[in-house]
């Protein structure tokens, strides 16, 4: 059944990625970074995002809710979850729709922990979250071959081409048509989903792929949808199909 999965999703989604950046022509968003930040990203001991996966090695051991368990109560070694990152979105049965990490930790939060669950964008869940991607750092992004997520990549992969806002501009005109080119003083990238949660200059903290998203959103003069927002997750989902194959590198640096 998992190599038949597997086998459909790449069938169904062949006429999708030959639209795309062709595979031997998709480059990092690092690459299009200035040497400074490259070094802040290379460098574990100059990253800053490196503070926030401290905070989450703490908050991994920590006891919570009313069972007072801890995340190594069920998982042990954080290390245990290496790969996890690489696979998010991934389908979730209670909701019969896409789950990123950050909500999978927050369920895990609230089920196993009885705990309140955290605030999406909030310090906490996003340490966690570097700390479970760093674990995966290096290995290929390996979205499920799970057939119920079909019709929700599709619907990522429109609002993807879709035009929006004020500017009356999509993700694809920008990050596949106009990659390479100077917008407002900066390199369009690619838009890969690779570095999240990453540090940003102009954040001056740590954030995810998310409010990344959002502030897209915004600068095409656009209604954001608000996170968590099943629009988002399906848009997550489909750049993660997008991306497959290529290096995790988060927690990353960005200007």
């Amino acid at each position: 059944m998992k190599r038949y999965g597997a086998l459909l999703l790449a069938l169904l989604l062949a006429p999708t990625l030959h639209a795309q950046i062709p595979e031997a022509q998709r480059r990092s968003d690092f690459e299009f970074m200035g040497p400074a930040v490259q070094a802040m990203q290379r460098d574990d001991a100059r990253n800053p995002a490196m503070l926030w996966v401290q905070q989450g090695a703490s908050l991994w051991q920590q006891g919570a809710g009313t069972s007072n368990k801890s995340c190594a109560s069920c998982h042990g070694e954080v290390a245990s979850l290496r790969g996890a990152a690489t696979r998010y979105p991934a389908f979730d049965p209670p909701t019969q729709g896409p789950i990123n990490l950050a909500q999978r930790i927050n369920r895990c939060r609230q089920s196993q922990q009885q705990a309140t669950p955290w605030k999406l964008e909030s310090e906490e869940l996003l340490a966690l979250e570097s700390l479970v991607a760093l674990q995966s750092r290096g290995l290929p992004v390996a979205p499920p071959a799970d057939p119920r997520l079909l019709p929700h990549i599709e619907r990522g992969r429109q609002l993807y081409a879709q035009r929006l806002g004020q500017l009356d501009l999509s993700c694809a005109q920008c990050h596949d048509q106009r990659w390479g080119q100077r917008l407002g003083g900066t390199t369009i990238p690619q838009g890969h989903p690779t570095s999240y949660p990453q540090y940003r200059l102009e954040w001056q903290g740590l954030g995810s792929l998310q409010r990344r998203l959002r502030n897209c959103l915004s600068g095409v003069r656009a209604q954001a949808w608000p996170l968590g927002a099943t629009e988002l997750v399906e848009l997550e989902l489909f750049l993660g199909v997008r991306a497959r194959g290529m290096p995790l590198e988060a927690p990353g640096v960005r200007p």
